[in-house]
């Protein structure tokens, strides 16, 4: 009881210790992981050096995919791109192993003070992304060692020896046995490092931990099976995709390659068992990736019929298209692509606001009801990013992308507003056609002039954001003053025509209507300019 005890709690120090040296890489990382993902082509190779660098940096090979099968989900990502990542992942995770492998437990007193220190007396953010990585590194080695210790009795116990040496003859129950721990623990990395741990002792030999390393491989497939459950169906097939590669390489190395990787290993590090089952756990992904990256087409064609394309399937239905919660695993790339669904928020508004106007104008009733479905659109998103955004302000976020989150909140709102103005305007256009008024020819000539200046406005308001352009968001501001003075103009010429009886009351009612509609949205868009502006010496990461 003793020694399980002592092995949950080194088991609990170590991934502690490497989620935490995990957040801090990726803190530090920042803008520099947006520009890898951003690499992504349709290219499987870039997506296999994008999927390790990223998974380099995570520290998790199962949050790198369920982040692919996030963005898959999401439709922002094709199935070709997804299975170049998650080949990547494969080998971005050994990065773990080789780490852990290496005798650096002497380092991890030294690695925590120096972190502390840090930690405690640095308010530099760049500082304390750097003191997690220490203390993350120091917490997992301790971690480490603590396993270590646990399980040194064990090779006392004649029971434990002898069932290692079965694992050694029998490798389908190593594989059982590998796939079962990573699949309870949720990380591969975590299950290598109890390996290790084992192998440390001189348990355990390396034909009998090669089987267990093929399972653990396979084990990791589960977080993304899982996280896969409810999405839509190109996400399950990400995840499928998965599997199926493990599974493929786990057949061909048990079939023909684990002695030759045996030679090979044992001939680079004769007398350490931890090294040689390290560095069989990175050539068995690298090699897997060099022989099945040629295959990858087929990898999708198989998936495809494994998990078919019904007539049904249409991902246009969903409501948000670029975010969504698996991809917090990394939430710089979550916060870049929520920055995404809010312009697509945006265009939607915009969309509301155009084919308003165009009812009122044309006295289309078509075009009235597509601007309430628009709005509804809007609103639907409002909800869905808020609640997202909410989210993400409680991960491991710097303190400027953790500011530029608290901005995007009133971004969100803004556009809503927006929406909110083009269906008074649909509204008013409603009136019109079943009151069957009709504005004056002059009347409609200034709607036309304003609006056109109020949707430069709005669209320029929404490129600022885009591209982080002050320039044009300080434009911005400028062309609402000139709204401002149009709005002006229209009223008092409005009021001219009223005196001299060219424009009724009811339809007086509604042109003042539209002209306040117009100005708001114009108010708003300089709000959204204005945050531009305030990001711009915020520096999103």
């Amino acid at each position: 009881m003793e020694i399980a005890i002592n092995l949950l709690g080194g088991l609990g120090l170590f991934l502690y210790g490497m989620n935490l040296m995990g957040d801090g890489l990726q803190k530090s990382a920042g803008s520099k992981l947006k520009r890898i993902i951003e690499l992504l082509t349709s290219n499987v190779l870039m997506g296999v050096i994008v999927g390790a660098l990223v998974t380099a940096i995570i520290q998790s090979s199962s949050a790198t995919t369920v982040m692919v099968v996030g963005f898959v989900n999401a439709g922002i990502m094709s199935l070709p791109q997804a299975i170049g990542v998650i080949m990547g992942a494969n080998i971005g995770t050994t990065i773990t192993a080789q780490i852990v492998s290496l005798n650096l437990v002497g380092l991890a007193p030294l690695a925590l003070g120096i972190g502390i220190i840090l930690y405690l007396f640095s308010n530099k953010p760049k500082v304390k992304n750097i003191a997690e990585i220490l203390i993350g590194f120091g917490i997992l080695f301790t971690g480490m060692d603590a396993m270590k210790a646990a399980v040194q009795p064990l090779t006392e116990f004649e029971g434990f020896t002898t069932a290692l040496a079965t694992l050694g003859q029998n490798p389908l129950l190593g594989i059982l046995l590998g796939f079962g721990i990573t699949a309870i623990v949720q990380s591969s990395s975590a299950s290598m490092g109890m390996l290790l741990a084992v192998s440390s002792t001189g348990a355990i030999s390396l034909g009998a931990a090669l089987p267990i390393l093929y399972g653990e491989n396979i084990g990791t497939c589960v977080t993304s099976l899982i996280s896969s459950i409810g999405a839509s169906k190109n996400a399950r097939r990400a995840a499928t995709m998965h599997m199926i590669f493990n599974l493929i390489g786990t057949t061909i190395f048990m079939l023909v390659l684990t002695k030759p990787i045996m030679y090979v290993v044992t001939n680079m590090n004769p007398d350490d068992v931890s090294r040689q089952i390290a560095n069989s756990h990175t050539l068995f992904n690298i090699i897997n990736v060099i022989i099945l990256i040629p295959f990858s087409k087929l990898i999708v064609k198989l998936t495809m019929k494994l998990v078919p394309e019904t007539a049904d399937e249409k991902e246009e239905g969903r409501t948000v298209k670029y975010i969504d919660d698996r991809m917090m695993e990394t939430p710089s790339i979550a916060l870049s692509n929520t920055i995404k669904e809010i312009l697509r928020m945006g265009s939607k508004a915009r969309f509301a606001l155009t084919t308003s106007m165009e009812a009122l104008i044309e006295k289309s009733q078509s075009k009235v009801n597509k601007s309430f479905e628009a709005e509804q659109t809007v609103n639907q998103l409002q909800k869905a990013i808020l609640n997202y955004l909410l989210k993400l302000s409680k991960t491991s976020l710097n303190n400027d992308s953790r500011e530029g989150v608290d901005a995007l909140f009133n971004t969100v709102n803004d556009i809503e507003r927006i929406g909110d103005h083009a269906e008074n305007i649909a509204e008013l256009a409603q009136i019109a056609i079943d009151g069957e008024l009709n504005l004056s020819e002059e009347g409609k000539d200034e709607l036309k002039e304003i609006y056109n200046k109020v949707l430069d406005t709005y669209t320029c308001s929404l490129e600022a954001m885009e591209t982080s352009n002050v320039d044009l968001a300080l434009k911005v501001i400028k062309m609402e003053e000139q709204v401002d003075l149009m709005e002006k103009v229209c009223r008092d010429n409005h009021m001219r025509r009223l005196n001299k009886n060219l424009c009724t009351i009811d339809n007086g009612v509604i042109f003042l209507d539209l002209l306040s509609n117009l100005e708001r949205i114009s108010d708003h868009s300089v709000n959204i300019a204005q945050q531009v502006i305030k990001s711009s010496n915020i520096n999103i990461a």
